[in-house]
């Protein structure tokens, strides 16, 4: 890594967002079948897919341009063990809210091939094919919303220098904010992309629960912006390699 590379800028708001491509890491949260196949766990639940979908591309593009910049990229994977023993007791909150999605059941994936729902090392948890793990990628199972909750996923990113944070996947008010606020309590530095995340829940009110993590992050937790600025930002970077 190069490391006499100046800082880069985002255009962001509150304010612009400054960062060093060899000190910052780009998550990828929960991109996974069960969020973003029609044949996963929301998919089966009839829950709408359109809006995670579209964060797909930009998604591509913002991982492609992070690789060629030697930006770490991250992928967290919402998955329980196959004796579902991480998932909390039977009374436990965790588990209790899990429930009506059908967690642990088995099931067929496209392939034909049994799986089971938000399961580890199953079809159901593999990221989506549209977001392939790249070689040096990093990845990481959670069995919360957040991505910090028990793994060793802090401990990765201080191995590395990473002080700083991009954020993307699904979905917005849950583990995407659950995850960006535990990277603030820990110092680091973020922006989330808004046009790589999505919510589905309130989608269809007039103000969503997407807007509204939107809101606090902008106002006390980090920065928010977009893969056109970010893609801007490090477009100067990839042609100087």
């Amino acid at each position: 890594m190069d490391s006499l590379r100046v800082p880069l800028t985002i255009a962001a708001r509150p304010s612009s967002f400054d960062f060093d491509p060899n000190r910052t890491a780009v998550i990828v949260v929960d991109m996974q079948n069960d969020f973003g196949h029609p044949d996963g766990m929301f998919g089966r639940a009839g829950i709408d897919l359109s809006g995670i979908r579209a964060t797909v591309e930009p998604t591509a593009r913002v991982l492609h341009a992070a690789r060629a910049n030697e930006m770490l990229v991250v992928f967290l994977k919402m998955a329980f063990k196959p004796d579902l023993s991480d998932s909390g007791a039977p009374s436990s909150p965790n588990w209790l809210k899990h429930l009506p999605m059908k967690v642990g059941d088995e099931t067929i994936s496209p392939q034909g091939v049994r799986s089971r729902v938000l399961v580890r090392d199953t079809w159901n948890t593999d990221i989506i094919d549209e977001l392939p793990i790249g070689p040096d990628d990093l990845c990481v199972y959670k069995h919360r919303f957040s991505g910090f909750f028990e793994t060793d996923l802090h401990e990765q990113l201080q191995l590395r220098g990473i002080t700083h944070l991009v954020f993307t996947g699904c979905t917005t008010s849950v583990c995407v904010e659950s995850t960006i606020k535990d990277a603030m309590f820990r110092d680091y530095h973020c922006i989330l992309l808004e046009d790589c995340v999505n919510e589905a829940i309130g989608d269809g009110l007039p103000r969503s629960n997407h807007d509204a993590t939107l809101l606090v992050i902008e106002l006390l937790v980090g920065w928010i912006s977009d893969s056109t600025h970010l893609l801007a930002s490090l477009s100067p970077a990839s042609s100087q390699q």
